[in-house]
C-alpha cells in the first residue's frame, strides 16, 4: 500500500458536539468518539499538527436551550462547560491510544486543564500534543465556530476542517427544500451573500479577514477526516 501522505501541517479541527453524540442525539458515543480518536491518530502518524474545537450542543446550546429563561450571558457559560465535557472525553479516549493531550480552556478552570495561552498551545502542537480547545471564546454572544477560526488564526492552522452533521454546503436547507444543490466549492462573499448558514456570520467574516479556508464535512464517517487531511475532495471548500 502507498504510505499516507498530508496535505496539511497544521490544522484546527471543528468537532460539533451534536456529532460526539452520534445517533443518541444527546450525551456522548463513546464508540463514535472512539473512531474520531483513530482518525485522528491517523492524521498526527503523517505528521499532522493538529488543534481542536469541540462544541457543546450535545449538552446545552446556550440562548438556544435557556428559552428566554435564563439570562442570555449565564447562558453562554453554561454552554462553555458543556465543551469541558467533551474536551475532557475526547482527551481521555486519545490518551487510551497513547496519544499526548493538553487541554487549554478559555475560561480558567484549572483543577482539570490549562489556561489558553497561544504560545503555550504553540509549543504543545511543535511537540506533536493534541491540544483540544475548550469553553469557546471565553466570551458570551460568540459560537463555538467562532472560537474555531479565532483559534485557528492564533496558531497559525493552515485549514480549519468543520466536521458537522452535514455533507457539505447547499444552496438551501436540504432538509427542507429537497431540490438543494450541495457546493463543491464556494466563496466567502458568495455564502455571506447568500446568507448560506454554515457557520455564523462572524466566524464566516473572521476566517475571510484572515484568509483560512474551511472545509465542511459530515463526521458521520470519522474517516473523513483523514480523507480531507490527505487532499481528497470532500464535502465543500470555502475559501
Amino acid at each position: 500500500m502507498p504510505e499516507k501522505k498530508a496535505a496539511y501541517k497544521r490544522v484546527l479541527l471543528k468537532v460539533s458536539g451534536e456529532a460526539l453524540a452520534g445517533e443518541k442525539r444527546f450525551g456522548l458515543d463513546f464508540d463514535m468518539i472512539s473512531n474520531v480518536c483513530k482518525a485522528i491518530k491517523e492524521c498526527l502518524d503523517m505528521g499532522v499538527e493538529m488543534g481542536i474545537v469541540v462544541g457543546g450542543g450535545n449538552f446545552w446550546r446556550g440562548v438556544q436551550d435557556g428559552g428566554g429563561k435564563i439570562e442570555r450571558t449565564r447562558a453562554d457559560h453554561m454552554g462553555m462547560m458543556a465543551t469541558v465535557m467533551n474536551a475532557l472525553a475526547l482527551a481521555d479516549c486519545l490518551e487510551q491510544m497513547d496519544i499526548e493531550v493538553r487541554v487549554q480552556t478559555a475560561l480558567e478552570i484549572t483543577a482539570v486543564a490549562e489556561p489558553y495561552i497561544r504560545l503555550r498551545a504553540d509549543s504543545h502542537l511543535k511537540n506533536g500534543r493534541v491540544v483540544i480547545f475548550g469553553c469557546g471564546t471565553g466570551s458570551p454572544y460568540f459560537s463555538t465556530d467562532t472560537a474555531a477560526v479565532l483559534r485557528a488564526a492564533e496558531i497559525g492552522a493552515e485549514v480549519i476542517l468543520l466536521a458537522k452533521n452535514i455533507d457539505g454546503v447547499y444552496t438551501a436547507d436540504p432538509k427542507i427544500d429537497p431540490t438543494a444543490i450541495k457546493l463543491e466549492t464556494i466563496s466567502y462573499s458568495e455564502m455571506l451573500n447568500q446568507r448560506l448558514m454554515v457557520m455564523d456570520l462572524t466566524a464566516t467574516s473572521l476566517s475571510m479577514d484572515n484568509d483560512i479556508p474551511v472545509i465542511l464535512f459530515a463526521l458521520d464517517d470519522p474517516e473523513n477526516i483523514v480523507r480531507v487531511i490527505m487532499g481528497e475532495a470532500i464535502g465543500t471548500r470555502v475559501s
